[in-house]
Formats: structure tokens, sequence, C-alpha cells
């Protein structure tokens, strides 16, 4: 174990400040916020402080539910076995939202309400079969938040997962398993069995968040490559194609300040028709629009009628003058439409694919940040947000926007989730224990909630709170975990309840790529048996 252990052995609480100066140190040593190895705050005699025990409480303060759903299956699945984990007789485990219908026996702090009529649930009841396909990392968009919120596959519907890339740091393979991706959703185009094909191009995405200008612009130039590959596929499988994205990230790398941007945009994305055939004097679109309207088209394309409950609007002008029985629906994830200059790394790249594209087909831009996919005004996109908000065809409320409204309203306050892992903490004699993400902005979560939660906890009297800190590296700008740290520690001491005992990268703790042994079980290790670097909680200055 690693830590400052050369301290006088004092306590105190300024536990934040401790793993703050830890983390400085491993930033140092290169390692960085995404892929932060475990940091346990430690006692005088080198025992971890505020691990989680039987008779304890538990709230994963994340909210989506495809990144949290592995390490909540490590403390709640009695069959779990991709690695040892400790009994619990007694640990009440709460989530934030309901990360995956095998949790909805936990208690749920935001239950959703899952959009009715979604576009795979419209197409099963006509009978028609369908074909999702994504890299494992997006494979849940594609599948549970494309469905808009549900686990399970509609009747007809088939999921294809391609294993996504398992390079720590992909930069050296912008194109990640883009070629399995292609290969496998150009299987399923051939057999003309599927009235829509959606897929995912993950790489935009996952390399747009990497600072790496090289990279970033190779990343453009392959998604361009299989966009073309794909598209001849479906030409020759008789598919109109439609291509759009979710958020924007890829296309731009640069901020106003000079500093890389590695987090999603506010940029509209594209959206653009492409026909089965070179006579598309049928297609003609509205010049801008909403991701919440793509689905309303396809319906349109195919001659389905749109319901009521489906409020987005076709961005055809006119219906085609023939419907069609099979649509491809491309989304590659992260690709904004942005300025023409050094800042874009797709501007910069090779694209001759998405030029030919955008020079010849009808094509508009869509919102895919805000209002206009149901998150705060301003906000950046997310992925969750814009499969969502794709596949039900309409604006679909995130539940970031609930829970600011319920801590606005004072409802967040008195949720019966958080005051039975309260109560259940202080009758047990245990202590609650708050999982959350270290950012200001991330669709994952922010440091409100922990914050919010140690509010409740001191006003029922709850004298044991530890909180465990996953740093992001993604929505937060790089390196700044110290500072979050620090401000988080500044206002728990405002409240007077509350310690920082852990930090771990969200590489480790929010894997989705099921790799349980290499990155679960780092998160998991340090947060029940201590394992991780050792930071002393004590100052020389007392």
């Amino acid at each position: 174990m690693m830590g400052e252990t050369d301290r006088p052995q004092k306590r105190l609480t300024r536990s934040g400040s401790a793993l703050a100066n830890a983390v400085e140190k491993l930033y140092e040593q290169g390692e960085t916020d995404y892929y932060l190895p475990p940091l346990v705050l430690v006692d005088e005699h080198q025992h971890p402080i505020g691990r989680i025990e039987d008779g304890d409480a538990v709230i994963f303060c994340c909210r989506r539910g495809e990144r949290e759903y592995q390490l909540t299956k490590t403390f709640v699945d009695p069959s779990f076995d991709e690695f040892p984990v400790k009994h619990f007789d007694q640990l009440t485990f709460v989530t934030l939202t309901l990360y995956h219908e095998e949790f909805k026996h936990l208690p749920v702090a935001f239950r959703p309400t899952p959009p009715e009529n979604t576009l795979g649930e419209i197409l099963s009841k006509q009978g028609l079969k369908q074909v999702r396909l994504a890299e494992s990392e997006k494979f849940a968009h594609v599948t549970f938040f494309f469905n808009g919120g549900r686990n399970q596959p509609f009747p007809g519907e088939v999921d294809l997962k391609v294993p996504s890339f398992k390079d720590r740091l992909p930069t050296e393979n912008p194109a990640l398993n883009l070629p399995g991706v292609t290969r496998k959703l150009t299987e399923a185009l051939s057999r003309g069995e599927y009235a829509l094909a959606v897929v995912n191009f993950a790489n935009g995405d996952i390399i747009g968040h990497l600072p790496d200008r090289k990279a970033n612009i190779k990343c453009a130039e392959a998604i361009d490559k299989h966009l073309g590959i794909t598209l001849e596929a479906a030409k020759e499988a008789g598919y109109v194609t439609i291509i759009t994205a979710d958020h924007g990230l890829l296309e731009c790398f640069v901020k106003p300040n000079g500093k890389p941007s590695l987090s999603h945009t506010t940029n509209p994305v594209p959206f653009i028709i492409v026909p089965s055939t070179e006579e598309r004097s049928s297609y003609q679109v509205r010049e801008k629009g909403i991701l919440g309207d793509v689905a309303p088209t396809i319906l349109e394309i195919m001659g389905i009628p749109q319901p009521p409950e489906m409020t987005g609007r076709s961005m055809l002008v006119r219906p085609p003058e023939t419907n069609t029985e099979r649509v491809l629906l491309i989304i590659l994830d992260g690709w904004g439409l942005g300025p023409e200059d050094e800042t874009n790394p797709i501007f910069l790249a090779d694209t001759p694919v998405m030029d030919r594209l955008w020079r010849s087909y009808p094509h508009a831009a869509l919102e895919a940040s805000g209002e206009a996919v149901g998150l705060k005004p301003g906000m950046k996109g997310n992925s969750e947000a814009g499969h969502m908000n794709i596949g039900a065809g309409r604006i679909v409320l995130q539940d970031e926007v609930r829970m600011d409204q319920a801590i606005k309203d004072g409802s967040f306050y008195t949720n019966e989730a958080f005051l039975k892992a309260i109560n259940d903490a202080k009758s047990r004699g245990g202590a609650l224990h708050l999982l959350g993400l270290l950012s200001k902005k991330s669709s994952h979560g922010t440091m409100d909630y922990p914050l919010a939660i140690l509010e409740i906890a001191k006003r029922e009297d709850l004298n044991d709170v530890y909180v465990h800190f996953i740093t992001d590296g993604r929505s937060t700008d790089p390196g700044s975990a110290p500072a979050l740290l620090r401000e988080f520690e500044e206002k728990a001491n405002e409240i007077g309840l509350g310690e920082i005992v852990t930090g771990v990268g969200r590489g480790y703790a929010l894997d989705r790529d099921r790799n349980y042994q290499k990155r679960t079980k780092v998160a998991y290790d340090a947060l029940v048996f201590g394992e991780g670097y050792h930071v002393a909680a004590f100052s020389s200055d007392d």
C-alpha cells in the first residue's frame, strides 16, 4: 500500500484535502482522473476508514444505469461470481434510478416512467422485425435507452453486441472495433428480414474525450470510411438510410481559452436521408429540427401512422411518393456540426463520404442539447438523452431535470428511499455510504446529490456518513479532481457531516464493458476491503 504514512499519528476531518493532495501526486506520476487508481483513507494504524460493512446502508448517487450496473451487481446479486465478494446479511442498497429491471426489488429513489409507443414498440406491434447493433460500450444506448428505459427487447427485436476495444487509451486505434460493427451490420442487412436496423458508431464519443488531436482526426476518418462501407451494404439490401448523431463532441477540440475541449457540446448534429436508389426527388426536409423528430420521420417513410404519444414532427416537408419497408438508422455518437476551422477535427479530417452526402442529399441540423432533449437550458447533450429522444420520437424529460426540480421543491429531502437508507443504518448501528461522481455537470450525476443527502442525514441525527467519490475525466476538465474534493469538503463542513474516504476513477467504478476482473473489482476491493493507495487522515500541522 502507498500513502502518506510518515505524518504524525493524528486524525483530522480534512479528509478531502488529504485525498486531493494524494491525487495531485498521482498526476505527477502520469495518472488521470478517468483511470485514477483507488485512494483509501486510513487511520494512524493504517486501518482503512469508512469501508462498507454489514449493517450499513449505501446510496449510489449516480443516475443513468448502464455504467452503474456492474458495481451495483457486486453488492446486491447473491449469485455474483465474477470475482470474490463479501457476503452481507444486512446491507441496504439504494439506487438513484432504476439501473436495470433485475434491481427493481431494491429501494429506488426516482423510479422512471418509460415513454409509451416508442419507435421500437410501434414496429413490434406492426409485426415487423428490427435489429440493434453497437459495440459493448454503447450497447445499452441502442437497446435500453432507445427503448425508453426498458431492459427487455420487444417481440421481433434482435440485439447484437460487438466487443469493444480493449486498449486502456485507444489513441493508437481510433477505429476501435468499427470494422467488427460494419461486418456484423452488413451480414444483418443482407438477410433482408429487418424493417429497421439501428447501429451506433461509438468512436466519436470515445476518442473525442481524449486530448489527442491526431487521434481525433483519424477517428473522423475511420468513421467516414466505414460509413461508406455501410452505405454500400444498405443500398445493395434496399434500405433507405438516415444518418444522425446523439450529441456533439468530436467537432470541438479546442476551447476559446486554447485548452483541449474534451466534453460534450451544445452544437447541433447532422441529419441526412440517403435513398435506396439515386432517385431522391421524393425526399425534402426541413432545415432544422430536434432529435425527437427522427422517429416520426422513419414512420412516415415506412407509411406507418404516428401515435399521439409521439409528439415529434417528421422532418419531411411532404409525404414520400412511395413508402419503403426498410430503414437503416446510423447514429454517429458524438458527431456534431462545428465551425469549419482549426478547432474542428472533423473539418481537418479527410471525410469524402460525409462531404458528398452533405452536398448531394437532403440534410438538416438537429438540436441535441438543453431543452430540446429534456435537459436543463444550455446543458450539453449526452448519449443517454440523445438515444432516448431519438427512439421515443418526442422530448423526454431527463432524470437530472426531475431531480433538480425535487431539490428545488423540497421533495428530494423527504424521499422515502433516502430516509429508508438512513433509518436502516441508524437502527442497526451502521454507517451510511454515498457513492457519487466527482463532477458538477456529468449526465451520470453531480456533487449536489451527496451534499443534499448529507443534509437529510444531519437532520435525521445520523453521525457516521462516508463519501466515496468516483473521479470523472469525461464531463469535467482533466485535472479538476483536487479542486472539486476541496470544494466538497468545504461544503460538507458547513453542513457538519460527511467524511470523504475513497477516490477511484470512473474507468474502474463505472465500467460497462463487463471487464469485472480488471476494472469493477478494483473499485469494489477499495470500497469493501480498503485496497488501494493509502492516504493518512491526519496532518503534520496538528
